[in-house]
């Protein structure tokens, strides 16, 4: 126990040493922390922390999805749930089948290996983008496009990529039923909002029992984590399940008006205050991880090239799921300005459910190793590549700072 915390706070101050000289230096901060991972990795240099599907998924996702959850008002994402949805879901698909046939017909990967690649590859995660956004005062209505269609992509495509490993480790032969191919997509995907639904019924209705913030901030900590371990369980979605959680908080206790709300004023206060908190730790946490992971790890197949030629795929499958897309609501109240569209593309990053997904991979899968290989470099790409891009581009673009 004394190691691991040692190791904890160690890594704390150097995310704390990051954050100061990325700021000197005007480097954005998650690209500061995965070269600084790298960096301590390569200096031979032991945290005794590693980045594992279990940190990932059951102590770093979590927090992540409810922070954003709980920031995203229901009235603006209602205003654009068609093109969030539709993005999020339509587009995930595409990634993925995109994705997955390159992968399969480009590369020469087994139809198994590249579909997994494709539905894990697929799950956005624009976390430092929307940290730019911040320092670039971005706000409105592209910050939630991002924001949203992340959350609600990070859902579809954990449980395409459940579905798709099933069929995987059945060797790949004739697929389910389609009864039982939807019941099981029923149960995931329901299950999981209901569970979400249900953990932020309780979640505020003890929460109007106690004028207390401490309480009320409790209350919201246990159900981020209750709402995903509980769906996780039960065999549906915890990241759905975390998403409805914080959506159902923020917009009925966190963001609510006085009147309104289950949570008072101070405690709404304090939240938000505290979530930023945990995101900016569970963010340190996360980033450094990947850094440490990147620089110890031995390059296997697909080697370099391989490597670019993947990354060049993804790209492309973003670019096929956002412009075609945009385009279906060019002459509708929902038009995207091709600029947005641009930010759209480009700030698609993959990053932490991605990773997530890949390293829980069976160990006597066939081909895990690429796919793990793959998805950090796709991850070290978006983070550091188009990470240190995303100003120049916004500030080419001349996006307005409000918006």
């Amino acid at each position: 126990m004394d190691a691991l915390i040692t190791s904890a706070l160690g890594l704390l101050l150097a995310a704390i040493a990051v954050a100061l000289v990325a700021r000197r230096l005007h480097l954005p901060y998650t690209v500061g922390l995965v070269l600084a991972g790298a960096a301590l990795a390569m200096a031979h240099v032991h945290t005794g922390i590693a980045l594992t599907h279990e940190v990932v998924y059951s102590l770093i996702l979590p927090p992540l999805l409810f922070e954003a959850a709980i920031n995203i008002h229901w009235h603006e994402l209602r205003q654009d749930a068609v093109p969030v949805l539709v993005l999020s879901i339509i587009g995930t698909l595409i990634a993925a089948a995109t994705v997955g046939a390159g992968m399969a017909w480009g590369l020469g990967w087994p139809l198994q290996a590249a579909a997994l690649f494709g539905a894990l590859i697929a799950a956005t995660d624009p976390v430092a983008v929307i940290a730019m956004f911040k320092d670039n005062n971005l706000t409105g209505r592209l910050r939630l496009l991002v924001e949203a269609e992340s959350l609600f992509n990070d859902g579809v495509a954990a449980v395409l990529f459940t579905l798709v490993l099933a069929w995987a480790q059945a060797g790949g032969g004739a697929p389910q039923s389609a009864a039982s191919v939807a019941l099981n997509l029923g149960w995931t995907v329901a299950g999981g909002i209901l569970v979400g639904l249900a953990t932020a019924a309780l979640v505020l209705g003890l929460a109007g029992r106690t004028t207390d913030h401490l309480v009320e901030s409790t209350l919201t900590t246990v159900a981020s984590y209750g709402a995903f371990l509980l769906a996780e369980h039960m065999g549906c979605s915890g990241v759905l399940a975390t998403v409805a959680a914080g959506l159902v908080i923020g917009n009925l206790g966190i963001l609510a008006e006085t009147d309104a709300s289950r949570i008072t004023p101070h405690g709404r206060q304090f939240m938000l205050a505290l979530w930023e908190f945990i995101a900016f730790i569970a963010n340190s946490l996360v980033f450094l991880l990947i850094g440490l992971a990147v620089g110890g790890m031995r390059l296997s197949q697909p080697g370099m090239l391989g490597l670019l030629a993947v990354i060049a795929l993804v790209l492309a499958s973003r670019a096929l799921t956002v412009y075609p897309l945009c385009l279906c609501f060019a002459r509708s109240r929902w038009a995207m300005p091709m600029p947005m569209q641009h930010v759209l593309w480009w700030g698609g990053l993959r990053g932490a459910l991605g990773l997530a997904l890949a390293l829980s991979l069976p160990p006597a899968l066939p081909w895990r190793d690429s796919i793990l290989t793959a998805t950090f470099a796709v991850v070290i790409f978006s983070v550091v590549g188009q990470g240190l891009t995303m100003p120049p581009l916004l500030r080419g673009l001349k996006l307005p700072p409000r918006r």
